[in-house]
């Protein structure tokens, strides 16, 4: 995980703090290869913390004042691809959405449509040819107040389901909704809100054990890009105590730690590039992740090759 110092720079990076922190006196023997032992360990019991394997490319000189924290020109190119992509997912949800997300967006009651966005995100679309299949077998009716039946499910690359915790996100979600008169009671807020202002304000109220930050920002996103409610966001929305891939992935890209100043850069990444910030937040999820591993939410459009050349000359790539 990058380490950032009090200048708000990747201490790596820092003309000052990488100086104090270079080892004085002779060089030291690099370390050995670990190599795996022969004996089998014993499986240690899940933690509900998922490890994220990450793929970087070597530095190669490469520099730009909107992606501070990258210095490979691969990786680089590699984000923008990956706007591209996030970007049009995102656009296809808005017009002509893929799988469950049709019959989300679809449902005469708005109950059913939301609660079908929220086993979605908490879910998680798979990969291959049938993203929705566990979802499908797992879904039931909000009207009949019985809860999903998760137990053997995979989920996607993106789930925040935890077989350890069984149903307790969900029941949480029931509980937080009728304690609000209704999903679009709790959902909706005030009707003076405006889009971005009901997404953050949601955002903060949505508080369920086992849904964090990302697979909550996913569902006000796809409920917004759906139209079942109006919902935009206008930022990262980074925690303030707890650990997020995507957020963690903000801070390497974007080469700053503190919230106030990583929104910052966050915003004028999408305005310089003409992303907008939900694209924004799926695109640093799959950034370091390989080929096989990322999310692609089921989408089945590809970029549009003239975006990604913008994004592209936007990060010098």
């Amino acid at each position: 995980m990058p380490t950032f110092c009090r200048h708000g720079r990747l201490q790596a990076n820092c003309p000052i703090c990488s100086k104090q922190s270079a080892p004085s006196g002779p060089s030291r023997s690099p370390r050995p290869p670990r190599t795996r032992s022969a004996t089998p360990r014993t499986p240690k019991a899940s933690s509900g913390v998922r490890v994220r394997r990450v793929e970087r490319a070597p530095e190669d000189g490469y520099e730009n004042w909107l992606v501070h924290g990258l210095r490979s020109s691969v990786d680089a190119a590699r984000f923008a691809d990956e706007l591209a992509f996030a970007t049009a997912r995102l656009a296809e949800l808005g017009t002509d959405p893929p799988g469950l997300y049709a019959e989300a967006a679809a449902a005469p009651d708005p109950e059913e449509g939301l609660w079908l966005a929220f086993l979605i995100a908490y879910a998680g679309p798979g990969r291959g040819s049938d993203p929705w299949g566990e979802i499908e077998r797992a879904r039931v009716p909000w009207a009949t107040g019985e809860l999903p039946s998760l137990e053997g499910i995979a989920g996607g690359p993106r789930t925040a389901y935890d077989p350890a915790a069984a149903t307790r996100t969900i029941e949480a979600y029931r509980a937080w909704a009728a304690r609000h008169g209704g999903q679009r009671a709790a959902l909706f807020g005030d009707p003076e809100w405006e889009p971005t202002r009901r997404f953050h304000r949601v955002f903060e109220r949505l508080t369920l054990p086992g849904f964090g930050r990302t697979p909550k920002y996913e569902f006000l996103v796809s409920v917004g890009a759906l139209g079942i409610l109006p919902l935009e966001a206008a930022g990262l929305a980074v925690p303030r105590d707890a650990l997020d891939p995507v957020i963690t992935a903000a801070k390497r890209v974007l080469g700053i730690g503190d919230a106030i100043n990583l929104e910052r850069r966050a915003t004028e990444l999408a305005r310089e590039t003409g992303v907008p910030f939900a694209a924004l937040d799926l695109a640093l999820f799959n950034l370091d992740l390989p080929e096989d591993e990322r999310a692609t939410m089921g989408a089945r459009q590809a970029a549009d090759p003239e975006l990604r050349e913008r994004i592209g000359r936007a990060l010098g790539v």
